[in-house]
């Protein structure tokens, strides 16, 4: 049997990658040190350098959101799919569009460091369990989307060596996880800002580079590109056609419909997204961010498009599902046929520094929930002192990291897919209804706000206990078992309006209003007063 490891990478490209890998490790890990917070203050530690210049505070959000991913598995879908992987690519794009025109203004003036915060400051009833539940939300996202990165690691590490044995897998495991322990717990925002910046340009130069050399290929000519691609998948116009993947019946649109109502909403409530919105310290600077976010983020989907078209045009679809029947390979495949070993090396070493900068951001959004809402807030009641929270948050990041470790060696079959789109599909689901009523909602209430968190965590996770992702299918996780009375993979579609329905039905079922004046908060969301203190 042909294995990757003889197809997708030569020994060269092994070690090439290896070397280059190791030298952008080593001076990002320097430079985040040196602009680690140098005093005992949180709000350096949690948000970093308010200011930085609406470019590379764009390019530290587009980091945040795009993943290895994008970078993957979306180009080995749209060379697997051809359209559907293109409409895919579309609804990663239009998710910023959402968080620009609807939560990021409003948020960054009522929040502080947090979404705990956020609400806390809304709710003036109930706030310790309200931030207790928004700490569980945050961390069971936040530790999904984090294992999904670590398995991915070994996913990628896979494509040169073949499938690792446990001794390599746990090294694998070990090392990045350890790397991104050091980013976030010695670096905080600074260091992972860094870093997002470092791996957002990186991104942003290798597959605008990998796409120039496709269309180079093809004269320009989108068409000729378009051609080569539906003759060379065996699909003929089919490839170029919706339902391939999605369409093949009801079930199967409702469950791309759910996947995409997912990603489009739940990048919103992303607790590492979240603290980034909350960066910046002026609105100019964050819609101006948020537009270079989005700009970047609809360059890079865009070229992934490329990248995957040019695979199937390239190499032919037959060959990419020989080698890697999920498509992850088609990048580093269409890589080695371009631009041969040196190409290979440098995709491959942009893959593993995406996987460590989502890892790093996702680290720190999960040690400052721990930290600040939980430790500093409920436990402490706010009486912490800013050293003591700050050691807090340190060790929580390491705790965090030890704890995505040992999941992710866990011996269980499942996708990093599905991990990352439960996590979304929590995000969108509890936190989501939790933030949007509570910015735009006069009667919430604190009730209604434990009903949306709670209540969409676990639908959430319910449906996807019960669905194909876990049982009944050979993919599943327990393929012989059959216990999945929800037909589709993914919750959004259920786990989404039930999160608001929740939340409506608490706040209204509880027969009172908050204490506080919502119009005095709606003052604050509007223009910033009081902003972290601020006048």
């Amino acid at each position: 049997m042909v294995t990757a490891a003889t197809r997708v990478a030569s020994r060269f490209s092994l070690q090439l990658t290896f070397v280059l890998f190791l030298c952008v490790v080593v001076v990002t890990l320097f430079a985040a040190l040196l602009t680690a917070p140098q005093r005992d203050e949180i709000g350096e530690f949690y948000l970093g350098n308010r200011t930085l210049s609406p470019l590379r505070n764009g390019l530290a959000m587009s980091g945040d959101y795009l993943s290895a991913a994008t970078l993957l598995g979306s180009t080995g879908l749209v060379a697997l799919t051809g359209y559907d992987g293109l409409l895919y690519l579309a609804g990663t794009t239009v998710a910023w569009m959402a968080v620009l025109l609807v939560i990021a203004e409003p948020l960054h003036n009522a929040g502080r460091f947090t979404l705990g915060d956020t609400l806390a400051l809304r709710l003036t009833r109930l706030r310790r369990p309200v931030r207790l539940a928004v700490v569980l939300c945050t961390l069971v996202v936040t530790t999904l989307y984090l294992v999904a990165q670590l398995i991915g690691g070994v996913a990628l590490l896979t494509q040169f060596t073949g499938e690792p044995n446990q001794a390599t897998r746990t090294l694998c495991v070990v090392v990045i996880g350890t790397i991104v322990v050091v980013y976030a717990a010695l670096g905080g925002m600074p260091g992972a800002t860094f870093i997002q910046v470092v791996k957002a340009v990186m991104l942003v130069a290798g597959v605008a580079v990998t796409a120039v050399i496709v269309l180079a290929r093809f004269h320009w000519n989108v068409a000729a590109l378009l051609s080569a691609a539906e003759r060379n998948s065996g699909l003929g116009q089919r490839f170029l056609e919706p339902g391939l993947r999605y369409g093949r019946g009801t079930t199967s649109k409702l469950d791309f419909f759910s996947l995409e109502l997912a990603i489009v909403l739940g990048l919103a409530a992303l607790p590492h997204v979240v603290m980034r919105l909350l960066a910046p310290r002026t609105n100019r600077v964050l819609r101006t961010s948020a537009v270079w976010a989005m700009g970047l983020v609809g360059f890079v989907c865009l070229a992934a498009g490329v990248v995957g078209l040019g695979a199937t045009a390239v190499l032919g679809r037959e060959t990419i599902v020989r080698i890697d029947p999920k498509g992850d390979a088609a990048v580093l495949l269409l890589a080695q046929s371009l631009g041969g070993g040196v190409l290979t090396a440098a995709i491959s070493c942009l893959a593993f520094v995406t996987l460590l900068a989502v890892a790093a951001g996702l680290t720190l959004a999960a040690a400052t929930s721990l930290a600040h809402d939980l430790y500093g807030e409920v436990v402490r009641r706010g009486r912490a002192t800013q050293t003591e929270e700050l050691g807090v948050a340190r060790m929580s990041a390491a705790v965090i990291g030890v704890l995505a470790m040992l999941l992710a060696l866990l011996p269980w079959e499942i996708s990093t897919a599905s991990l990352a789109f439960l996590a979304f599909a929590i995000a969108a689901s509890a936190l989501l209804p939790a933030l949007v009523y509570g910015l735009f909602w006069r009667l919430f209430t604190a009730w209604g706000a434990l009903l949306s968190l709670y209540g969409g965590l676990i639908c959430s996770v319910l449906l996807v206990v019960f669905s194909p992702v876990v049982s009944s299918r050979p993919t599943s996780v327990y393929p012989h078992a059959d216990f999945a009375w929800f037909p589709l993979q993914n919750p959004g579609i259920v786990s989404i309006p039930a999160g608001f329905l929740l939340g409506w039905l608490g706040s209204v079922l509880s027969g009172r209003q908050e204490d506080g004046s919502y119009e005095d908060f709606e003052v604050r969301t509007l223009i910033g007063a009081g902003r972290n203190g601020e006048p």
